[in-house]
């Protein structure tokens, strides 16, 4: 009967604690939300000089004088809402596109240098906010794997306006993992071209075990059981489970091109997750860099010259420009 009552004090604080986990981690309308704090990834492993700086300031200011908001309902029914931005260069191309996501808790102009950099190569840059993120509604962060449907519908607004388009897709962090979701969709139209990922985790479930260990230290036996059970609550309530959510398993079904950036000092998402990507990846045309001193999201500001060259050469073979 003891036995039977510890039992049950187990279970009772598993689930307390997995339940406390989800609220904080991806209900963006608890009081306590990681959402609501509008920063990327929480900035928990944001670390290290920015050699970058000055051209953050500048794209910032490109960003908000040059944004023109665009709007669409999600398979689900939510409004998503995003920024589109013209070409930033002399005679451009025509049906070019680039779709940029950030991560984690953040905010489209995250991601001003990366729309930056695709515009002034020639892309018509679209910027999304992530469904619970910005001024996109859903009560629940999607950790890529619904924003993977989201993605689809972004792509589907910008061929219905151009069947010619050709596109790129670009994200990091959770962004990252929205993208590496969405390319292994079945239904993924040709016009996709190619895709960037900077330091996207292998699956949603591996990911929420390395934050329980690192930001709340709790040790690996009560990690993964207590991760588990958020992820039955996350089937139940978000509607997905965490079993399914993996860049790893959707790579396998991936053919377009692919560049895999990672950071080798990234403490938050672990550096292990780009060869795990990368592995998992069926594409023939595939790449990785790994900036070894780069923290989370870390790696275009360690080594702009680096990962800019890499970036775009990738970009430019690819979409021959």
């Amino acid at each position: 009967m003891g036995g039977g009552i510890a039992a049950s004090v187990v279970a009772g604080a598993t689930y307390g604690l997995a339940n406390l986990m989800f609220s904080y981690a991806l209900n963006a309308q608890a009081k306590h939300s990681m959402l609501r704090s509008g920063r990327d990834d929480g900035k928990v492993a944001d670390k290290g000089p920015r050699l970058d700086a000055a051209e953050e300031v500048e794209a910032a200011d490109w960003f908000d004088q040059s944004k023109q908001p665009v709007v669409i309902s999600a398979e689900d029914g939510i409004q998503l809402h995003g920024w589109l931005f013209d070409p930033d260069c002399a005679g451009a191309k025509p049906h070019l596109y680039a779709i940029c996501c950030h991560g984690y808790s953040g905010q489209p102009q995250d991601m001003a240098k990366y729309a930056h950099r695709f515009a002034r190569l020639g892309f018509t840059v679209l910027v999304p906010a992530l469904r619970g993120h910005g001024l996109s509604e859903g009560r629940y962060a999607g950790m890529g794997w619904l924003d993977r449907r989201d993605l689809m519908r972004w792509i589907s607004l910008i061929i219905d306006s151009d069947a010619d388009a050709r596109i790129l897709l670009q994200g990091k962090s959770m962004g990252a993992a929205a993208v590496m979701m969405t390319v292994g969709e079945p239904d993924l139209p040709r016009n996709v071209v190619a895709a960037v990922e900077d330091c996207g985790y292998a699956s949603v479930g591996q990911q929420f075990i390395d934050c329980a260990r690192s930001m709340f230290h709790l040790p690996k036996f009560l990690a993964k059981p207590i991760v588990t059970t958020m992820g039955a609550i996350a089937r139940r309530r978000a509607g997905y489970g965490f079993q399914e959510a993996s860049c790893v398993e959707q790579l396998k079904h991936a053919t377009i091109p692919m560049l895999f950036i990672h950071g080798g000092a990234d403490d938050f998402v672990p550096s292990r997750a780009l060869d795990e990507n990368f592995d998992a990846c069926a594409s023939i045309d595939r790449q990785k860099l790994l900036i070894p001193s780069a923290g989370h999201s870390m790696s275009a500001s360690t080594a702009p010259v680096v990962y800019w060259k890499t970036v775009t050469n990738f970009v430019t073979r690819v979409f021959g420009l």
